[in-house]
C-alpha cells in the first residue's frame, strides 16, 4: 500500500511573522489552542500546511539546525496573471520582506519570482505569460 503525502511541515523562527506572512498570500493559518507553537492551515485538494516553532520541532529531530546558505524548499503560489506576480512580489519586499530574486520572464513562459519568508524559507510567485 503507498502512502498518501498530505501534510507539509514548515518549521519557523517566529510564528506570528510567519503566519503574518502567509496572510499575505491569502493562507489562513489557524493556531492549536493546547499548542501555541503548532499552527495549521487546510489548502484545496487536501492538502494540510503546518507550522511549528524551532523549539518545539527540534526535540523530535536530534542534532538539527536551523539551514544556511538558501532555501532547500519552495513553496510555489500560481496567480492568474503576470501582472499578479510582480505586484505581490513589490507588495511583499516593501512590507521587509526579502526578495530572493526580483519579477522576470523565464524562459520556460512564466512570470517568476522568489521571496522568503520569516524564516528564510523559499516562496515561488509565477503566473503563465500568455501565448505569443
Amino acid at each position: 500500500m503507498n502512502p498518501t503525502m498530505n501534510t507539509i511541515d514548515i518549521v519557523v523562527s517566529d510564528m506570528d511573522a510567519t503566519i503574518a506572512f502567509y496572510a499575505r498570500l491569502g493562507l489562513d493559518f489557524k493556531l492549536d489552542p493546547n499548542m501555541p507553537e503548532h499552527a495549521g492551515c487546510d489548502l484545496p485538494g487536501g492538502l494540510h500546511l503546518m507550522l511549528d516553532t524551532e523549539p518545539f520541532r527540534t526535540p523530535f529531530l536530534p542534532g538539527w539546525t536551523a539551514p544556511t546558505g538558501g532555501p532547500r524548499t519552495l513553496l510555489c503560489f500560481e496567480f492568474p496573471v503576470p501582472d499578479e506576480v510582480s505586484a505581490k512580489y513589490t507588495e511583499l519586499v516593501e512590507a521587509g520582506y526579502r526578495g530572493l530574486k526580483a519579477p522576470f520572464d523565464a524562459f520556460w513562459g512564466m512570470r517568476y519570482a522568489t521571496v522568503l519568508d520569516p524564516a528564510g524559507n523559499g516562496v515561488d510567485l509565477y503566473a503563465a505569460l500568455p501565448a505569443s
